[in-house]
């Protein structure tokens, strides 16, 4: 899947890649912020078709917003799944030759592709209601939803649920969390195990002891992450972004109506990261790439997202069949976005040889 990749470590994959790739001056120097919606809908239309990459049907319910944007003006769309460095790679690479005009990245990458110069500014009609942590200063990258770090449990293993890293730690079932050499959803869910007991972006020691001691009681799942493992009730307990769990809660039921499982924000603390648009700065489709990141943001775009447990960088009035399927608003009350980003990228960079050392090393 395009999220599962190590962010610090991919980031600088991803520049010293760019600095090898081709490509130069963008094909032409299109002023998007200067035109009216109604004027970008009309070239969008000429456009005719939209080309994603990291936008595909299944994730965060991708499918209804594409599905609604060529209903609504004859704009057909399709998508290739890759990885945050690999669309920002891309861009970079086809330069003038682009096939591709926009992508969903993750929060870290945004200003990344803004320093290799393949994005195109367009803040959209919404930027007055885009918080400012979540965009930059000219609409280069605009996070259009976000995810919290929560665990997936199964009460038919689990007897008594738990709400807490601390409940978690003193419990006798399995505990998977996933490739953290690999996956960033397994990283952040040391880093917020870490912000839990008192560490941070730049002290990472208290998640990997967190889970040291659950590998010490034979507890850790070191087997493959995966939605199957867990349905089939392999482990107890699962750390996922809070859009995955509830997703795989909903198909689990969906598969076998006797399933019972439920999602929680640990109580202690809890870590949260966006997603971004970038508009490709040497597309073809200019104006359909706008048109699309002005949709994303409406309010039909973004209760399509929560539709796929995403949560809503605008704060939209949901319908309350949506809502009803999301975690209580209170239970994020202690999560937090990366508040020093540089340090998670350095903290990052030697995670998985950490983690390998000081947890796996441990397993019992």
């Amino acid at each position: 899947m395009k999220k599962l990749l190590k962010t610090a470590a991919v980031i600088g994959l991803c520049l010293s890649t760019l600095a090898g790739c081709g490509g130069g001056e963008t094909t032409a120097a299109v002023d998007l912020n200067a035109l009216s919606v109604d004027e970008i809908i009309e070239k969008a239309k000429e456009d005719g078709k939209i080309e994603s990459v990291g936008m595909p049907d299944t994730w965060a319910n991708w499918v209804e917003t594409w599905e609604e944007i060529e209903e609504l003006y004859g704009i057909a769309h399709q998508d290739t799944d890759m990885s945050s460095a690999e669309e920002i790679a891309l861009f970079k690479t086809e330069g003038e030759d682009a096939t591709k005009d926009i992508g969903d990245v993750g929060q870290a990458f945004g200003p990344v592709a803004e320093e290799e110069g393949v994005t195109l500014k367009y803040k959209t009609s919404y930027w007055d209601s885009i918080p400012d942590w979540a965009k930059d200063d000219d609409g280069d990258w605009i996070i259009g939803y976000y995810g919290t770090m929560t665990v997936l449990v199964n009460n038919k293993i689990v007897k008594e649920t738990p709400t807490s890293f601390e409940d978690i730690l003193n419990g006798d079932y399995m505990v998977a969390v996933g490739d953290v050499q690999a996956a960033t959803q397994a990283q952040f869910a040391v880093l917020a195990a870490a912000i839990a007991y008192g560490g941070d972006e730049s002290n990472i020691d208290p998640g990997l002891e967190y889970f040291r001691k659950i590998a010490e009681q034979g507890r850790l799942d070191l087997g493959e992450f995966t939605q199957a493992r867990i349905e089939k009730g392999e482990v107890g307990v699962a750390f996922l972004w809070d859009y995955n769990a509830l997703g795989y809660r909903d198909q689990f039921v969906e598969n076998n109506p006797d399933a019972d499982f439920s999602v929680f924000v640990p109580e202690e603390a809890s870590i949260q990261s966006g997603y971004c648009t970038i508009i490709n700065s040497y597309t073809k489709r200019p104006y359909a790439a706008a048109l699309a990141r002005e949709y994303i943001l409406s309010d039909e775009g973004q209760i399509n997202l929560a539709k796929g447990y995403a949560k809503p960088v605008r704060d939209v009035e949901l319908p309350e069949e949506v809502k009803a399927k999301m975690i209580p608003d209170e239970q994020y009350a202690n999560a937090r976005m990366v508040e020093d980003q540089a340090a998670w990228d350095e903290t990052a960079k030697t995670l998985g040889t950490r983690w390998q050392e000081e947890v796996i090393a441990y397993a019992k």
